[in-house]
């Protein structure tokens, strides 16, 4: 039982940048916009949340520079797509270059170093009473750090936002139908721009979960693909916010199994490669079933023209 709850609490650890990535992913689409940038927001953030950490030793301020770093990039994406109409797939994919060479560029100064005590401290596990007592669940789950208790506030936030508000309803419509949403009065720019840069801002929080807690140092290439698999996630959670949780904290447990099996037989590397392989099979599986429930929004990746209306 304590295997399985240690596991279990790792593979929470390990999905909350998952988490953070697919839950900006699932607001971008949402608003109509494919950004396939997700790796390169989550490097900004990760490299600008980790640099200012090391100069401040203050967690606000480093989340607030991870946040900030990772709407950067989505304010340049949505620069090119939104209002110069852009190609969305190509756009997205010089994102996530420019993010990887951006971080490079600018982290080759702290190679190596690691996070401050203050930060370490400021994200040391809290229990939260009676919740924690739950047998299996209440360790994995509710004796975490304050960075994974957000992971889970704003889950919860945004499947209210999207399912329970007018502004969440309206951003529906705007993905779906953009020209029917401006003939109700619905600013489209406008939303598109908040709604991609609140995404690119999770994005950079997932990345500084990285860099700040999760290994805690600064490396380069220190998200290693997770971009990706956030892209993968959101249609796994059908663009649903409350189904992003399940798939992040499915594919922490998928990342960090290598660590838990310790057999000869099995190469490291072919440990390595199963996330990535679950990813295809998972795409595989939902292209073949095709639910009607489960499409994504249909103005998604397609520019929207307002003299078309």
């Amino acid at each position: 039982m304590e295997w399985i709850t240690n596991f279990l609490a790792a593979a929470v650890v390990a999905g909350t940048p998952l988490l953070f990535a697919t839950l900006g992913e699932i607001i971008t689409e949402k608003a109509g916009n494919l950004n396939l940038g997700v790796e390169g927001m989550m490097l900004m953030g990760a490299v600008i949340g980790f640099i200012i950490g090391l100069k401040t030793e203050n967690a606000i301020m480093a989340l607030l520079a991870a946040m900030a770093a990772g709407a950067l990039g989505a304010f340049i994406y949505a620069f090119l797509t939104v209002s110069l109409k852009a190609n969305q797939n190509v756009t997205g994919l010089t994102l996530t270059i420019f993010g990887s060479g951006f971080s490079s560029f600018v982290g080759k100064s702290v190679v190596g170093q690691v996070t401050p005590d203050s930060i370490k401290n400021f994200f040391r596990p809290i229990e939260i009473p009676i919740l924690s007592d739950i047998p299996i669940l209440g360790k994995a789950l509710f004796s975490q750090d304050l960075f994974i208790y957000m992971g889970y506030l704003c889950t919860i936030i945004l499947t209210i936002y999207l399912y329970n508000t007018n502004l969440g309803l309206n951003l529906t419509a705007v993905g779906e139908n953009p020209s029917a949403a401006a003939s109700a009065s619905i600013n489209i720019e406008l939303y598109k721009y908040i709604h991609i840069l609140l995404g690119g801002a999770l994005c950079g929080l997932g990345g500084a979960y990285l860099s700040l807690v999760y290994v805690p140092a600064w490396q380069e290439n220190i998200t290693a693909g997770r971009g990706w698999i956030a892209v993968a996630l959101v249609v796994f959670a059908a663009w649903r916010p409350n189904k992003a949780i399940i798939g992040a904290y499915l594919f922490g447990g998928l990342d960090i199994i290598r660590f838990r099996i310790t057999n000869p037989f099995i190469s490291i590397y072919f440990m390595d490669m199963i996330p990535y392989v679950v990813t295809i099979v998972i795409l595989v599986f939902i292209g073949i079933r095709k639910s009607t429930r489960n499409a994504p929004p249909k103005s998604l990746g397609m520019p929207y023209f307002s003299e078309e209306r």
